[in-house]
């Protein structure tokens, strides 16, 4: 049951960043058809997601983590930030010129490629989970996907 939930909850990101990167590709072209106005798009959509997290910190009141556990994190324990900075101006930059279906397609791509890497070197904290047949086909299924969205 658990599975169940926390896969409909992993859609419903997905949802989420489709809905994003269309958000943020209109924003930027109702900025202006300049192509740095993707930079304020994303600022703004950074802005709003400090805000929104600003909020959530005053009504949940989390306890602090101690200055020696914030210190101990790896280095790559920081890279979430500047790599979702990445994300958005992805979708500000690139939806409008893709559309949102084979933006987020080739999003997903890229994630499963490099998911893939991830799980079987176990990088960053993450478990071994070795390249099986399967999972790689899995992976040629979802580039046929991207090919298929983008030509048929």
């Amino acid at each position: 049951m658990h599975t169940t939930i926390f896969a409909l909850l992993a859609m419903g990101a997905g949802a989420c960043i489709a809905m994003q990167a269309s958000a943020n590709g209109k924003f930027r072209q109702n900025l202006g058809d300049h192509p740095q106005f993707a930079l304020w798009a994303m600022f703004f959509s950074i802005l709003g997601t400090i805000l929104t997290a600003a909020a959530v910190m005053l009504v949940v009141r989390p306890p602090l983590p101690s200055a020696e556990a914030i210190r101990g994190t790896q280095w790559w324990n920081w890279i979430g930030g500047p790599l979702g900075a990445l994300i958005v101006l992805a979708g500000a930059a690139l939806a409008r010129e893709l559309g949102a279906a084979l933006f987020i397609a080739l999003v997903v791509g890229g994630q499963l490629l490099c998911s893939l890497l991830l799980d079987h070197f176990a990088l960053l904290g993450l478990q071994e989970q070795p390249v099986t047949a399967g999972r790689v086909l899995g992976a040629v299924l979802v580039v046929g996907g991207v090919v298929c969205i983008k030509y048929l």
